[in-house]
């Protein structure tokens, strides 16, 4: 018999296999933070309950297909391993049927931090490959601060990551990102973003 429960095992963050091109590196320097700020007895508490969900590849590899600023934290926070919890085993796949059932999934996001999607074959082969998004960030901070509700579709926050990047200038968010903050609460509000996940309206007068 086949146990029903997902199968939780530690995974060296090494080897884990991305599924998206890009993080936000202040998103990741956040979540590096908040991890210190932890209690050193509590950490492995908090690990325990932010298992990363991966598909079972190809060569049984597994690809990470949440939390990649967390598993990028961590890893540059020196910790080894983390538990994961198999979403589907498509190890018997070959590469390209793999990747065509994880993108027919949304388990997979091949885009880069211009926001153009790229092939399959780009996509970083380690955690610490990913490069940075500064509107990925900037929607991570969005969030933070009220602009739009966690949502449950897939890449939520890079499909508000492209709208900022449609309405602001790169420069402006790497060189001034309080007031790219300010800037997108408001585009935020605008009907503009009404098609976007977790779209929370426009401020009544």
């Amino acid at each position: 018999m086949a146990p029903r429960e997902p199968l939780l095992k530690p995974v060296p963050i090494a080897e884990l296999r991305p599924t998206q091109m890009t993080v936000g590196y202040r998103e990741v320097e956040e979540k590096r933070r908040r991890w210190r700020e932890h209690d050193p007895e509590k950490k492995a508490a908090f690990l325990g309950s932010h298992m990363i969900p991966t598909l079972l590849g190809p060569k049984k590899r597994h690809y990470v297909i949440d939390h990649h600023h967390l598993s990028r934290a961590l890893l540059e926070e020196g910790v080894e391993s983390v538990l994961v919890t198999v979403v589907a085993d498509l190890h018997k796949l070959d590469k390209d049927a793999f990747w065509t059932v994880a993108d027919h999934k949304s388990w997979v996001h091949p885009y880069d931090s211009d926001g153009v999607r790229v092939g399959f074959s780009d996509i970083p082969k380690a955690i610490s490959d990913l490069s940075d998004d500064p509107f990925r960030s900037l929607a991570g901070e969005l969030r933070r601060a009220g602009g739009f509700a966690k949502d449950t579709t897939p890449f939520s926050e890079f499909l508000w990551a492209d709208f900022l990047r449609r309405n602001l200038k790169r420069k402006q968010v790497e060189h001034d990102f309080t007031q790219a903050v300010e800037e997108a609460l408001a585009l935020a509000k605008s009907q503009d973003a009404g098609y976007l996940p977790g779209w929370c309206g426009p401020i009544e007068s």
